[in-house]
């Protein structure tokens, strides 16, 4: 393997039935974690008829930030913060769980009525322990909100962080590294060595190269900390580069939360129970305006 290349991860299919399959690439098994980001999942492309749409039911998140990234389709988010609103692509949702949050995401209205193709990206990022039981928030980035800039051929957006000189407005309380590009055309283009100290390039579709080792669409590529990589992506590639700052301490996953011992994560499946036992008044959980499903904690 090239030595600007730490490690090549490929992906996990699972597909959830219709025709949605999820390419699971973050935790593997010998890297849980780049920079914060725990959870990297690609989702799609997925074609919905008239009628027929993308619905998870309310569930609950702890100690992450959720961000959600389109290429195509929209999704409707609700919380039970009060937010209600749809993302498109370009923009950027980040729902910042901290000690606790329940939302849902379904395909809007008017998409669900015509019929729409859906595809994207969905990370987690681990909070700080400082911040990991703060209170839960919600932040819509709309696309023009977040800086777009040339980077060697490919139209580039910052979604996070610091990156290639450019800064997202995006607040997150550690170092994070974030952007998403494509490049129509192909692009030609150097990830320096000080731009984040954990960084990868993922290949949604098309392809890229490192010193002519190959990455497919549907693989992430580690790079080696502390040195210039020189990438080339062929015309159509639609990639992302995430990273940032090594997280300060290993974290445990279990479902939909994220710790840094199993104790809190047993406490937030009480908690998610209880509120399901509790109809959800005056319980940790409840549910968003509007909601009346769940998603039930596994095996219950």
């Amino acid at each position: 393997m090239s030595a600007p290349i730490e490690q090549i991860i490929k992906p996990r299919e699972k597909d959830l039935g219709d025709g949605f399959v999820v390419r699971r690439i973050l935790p593997f098994h010998n890297r849980k974690m780049v920079g914060p980001f725990i959870f990297f999942d690609h989702f799609g492309p997925v074609e919905y008829a008239p009628g027929k749409g993308f619905d998870v039911r309310p569930h609950p998140h702890i100690g992450l930030s959720t961000v959600t990234f389109l290429f195509e389709g929209a999704i409707r988010h609700k919380d039970n913060l009060g937010n209600d609103l749809v993302i498109r692509p370009g923009a950027v949702n980040w729902m910042k769980a901290g000690r606790g949050i329940c939302h849902s995401e379904r395909t809007p209205d008017p998409e669900r009525a015509a019929g729409q193709s859906m595809h994207g990206i969905q990370t987690w990022v681990a909070l700080p322990k400082e911040h990991a039981e703060t209170a839960p928030d919600f932040v819509h980035h709309p696309a023009d909100t977040l800086p777009e800039f040339d980077l060697g051929g490919a139209s580039a957006r910052v979604l996070a962080g610091t990156a290639f000189g450019h800064t997202s407005p995006v607040e997150f309380p550690w170092g994070i590294w974030y952007v998403g590009a494509e490049a129509d055309t192909g692009a030609n283009f150097t990830i320096g060595a000080d731009e984040a100290e954990e960084r990868a390039l993922y290949v949604a579709f098309g392809s890229a190269s490192i010193n002519d080792e190959t990455i497919e669409a549907g693989q992430m590529v580690i790079l080696t900390p502390r040195v210039d990589v020189q990438v080339s992506v062929s015309a159509g590639t639609r990639f992302m580069l995430a990273g940032g700052e090594p997280m300060d301490g290993p974290r445990k996953i279990d479902w939909n939360f994220v710790a840094t011992d199993n104790t809190r994560i047993e406490q937030a499946k009480a908690d998610w129970r209880a509120s399901i036992e509790g109809n959800w008044n005056d319980t940790p959980f409840t549910l968003p305006e509007g909601e009346d499903e769940h998603i039930p904690l596994p095996g219950e």
